[in-house]
């Protein structure tokens, strides 16, 4: 949730970031929060999990990064504690996915990809835009919002036994940076905001899905 600390001290004007999008940011937020918490009951049922299980990992998945985040920017208590709509709609993802997951588990991959892709840059910029809100310098912004687009999927690996997807898949956090920097920095020049939240998230969407087509991936150590 978008909130303004009176005590913070923006490094860009307030007029540039308390706009009517909070309306948006909201919106985006909690779009992002369902497409990532069907992600996560889709991994639950993969790992066999049960019920609780489900439900814990839809609502980590979801908003374990916009936790983190808040926690780092002190928005206290995080806006997923605060709002009640933000569990909500996480606990409504997992038992959607719960009661009609063979319908789900037909949903193409490719289809998958794109709406992770969605939900990536949707919680890229919202991430972004709310650490401005509360003053943060706009190059810790920017690290705000990648931790807003993979922390949750991180807490969800963890959770899993697993390597975190955000260290070995083509382009992943990379897109959400990318993602937030095209919308602070638009921002930073003064350009409209809802134009430059849009071009952010576009900028992650477009990226992520590229890299995933064209197999990208930063460079690593590979062993003789």
């Amino acid at each position: 949730m978008i909130r303004s600390s009176p005590s913070a001290q923006p490094f860009i004007r307030d007029d540039l970031v308390r706009y009517d999008s909070a309306k948006l940011l909201l919106t985006v937020d909690l779009i992002g929060t369902f497409v990532f918490a069907v992600e996560g009951a889709t991994a639950a049922i993969q790992g066999e999990l049960d019920l609780l299980g489900l439900m814990v990992l839809s609502f980590a998945t979801a908003l374990a990064g916009g936790i983190i985040r808040d926690l780092l920017i002190g928005a206290i208590p995080p806006g997923a504690i605060r709002d009640w709509r933000y569990p909500a709609v996480a606990f409504l993802a997992g038992a959607t996915v719960f009661l009609w997951h063979n319908y789900v588990s037909r949903v193409p991959q490719s289809f998958l990809v794109v709406v992770d892709a969605a939900g990536l840059s949707l919680f890229a910029v919202a991430g972004a835009a709310k650490a401005l809100d509360y003053g943060i310098h706009p190059f810790l912004a920017i690290l705000m919002g990648g931790i807003t687009g993979v922390g949750g999927g991180t807490v969800r690996d963890l959770l899993l036994a697993r390597v975190p997807t955000v260290l070995r898949s083509d382009i992943y956090a990379v897109a959400a940076l990318a993602g937030a920097a095209v919308m602070v920095a638009g921002l930073s020049a003064g350009l409209a905001p809802t134009l430059m939240t849009f071009a952010g998230a576009i900028a992650c969407f477009a990226l992520r899905l590229v890299a995933v087509w064209r197999h990208w991936n930063l460079p690593r150590v590979v062993h003789p």
